[in-house]
């Protein structure tokens, strides 16, 4: 998984410079600091997922693309950022006792999307779907194990999760308590 993520960093500085835009221009679009987008392209931080969607849109890239090429060089199905991994998200200006951690805060250009709070019960079944859509979990409580494809990846609290819902998947509650989650679809008009 860290070689995926490596790869996004050096996917993003590859568009950067294609689109002759400088990490200052970047860093503004996306709202964060020289510095994360610096420690990004070089593989020295891992970006939360939103994070990721605010470069992407900075980039002025469609996602599908974004990631479609990175698919076709790495054989993961899914990108799973576990709590710990997250990165707070740097700004600008300083302000005493506020954390952003945000979750997702504007569209991605050509992206329409679709936002549900999904709430999954103990012993839940269903079989694997699929989506025209690229899917982001975000887990606000609870746990639960995501089937993609022939993967299993337990997300917990706090984890994000995001793949292309064209694969087929489900999320099972083998746990004790509910599994509530954010999930959001992107739909890209070039699919």
């Amino acid at each position: 998984m860290s070689n995926f993520l490596i790869g996004i960093g050096k996917r993003i500085k590859i568009i950067r410079k294609e689109q002759k835009l400088t990490i200052s221009e970047v860093a503004s679009n996306a709202g964060v600091s020289n510095g994360l987008i610096s420690r990004i392209e070089n593989g020295r931080t891992i970006p939360s997922l939103p994070v990721l969607l605010e470069l992407i849109s900075a980039l002025k890239i469609d996602a599908s693309a974004f990631f479609k090429d990175i698919e076709n060089s790495q054989a993961s199905n899914y990108i799973h950022i576990t709590k710990e991994q997250q990165q707070l998200i740097e700004k600008e200006v300083e302000a005493e006792g506020f954390t952003y951690n945000h979750i997702f805060s504007k569209s991605v250009s050509a992206i329409g999307f679709e936002a549900v709070i999904l709430n999954i019960k103990p012993n839940s079944k269903r079989e694997k779907v699929v989506t025209d859509a690229w899917e982001f979990k975000y887990i606000i409580s609870g746990k639960c194990t995501y089937l993609i494809n022939d993967d299993e990846v337990i997300v917990s609290e706090g984890d994000s999760l995001y793949f292309d819902g064209r694969k087929p998947h489900v999320p099972m509650n083998k746990f004790n308590e509910n599994c509530i989650m954010l999930v959001l679809y992107f739909y890209s008009e070039n699919r």
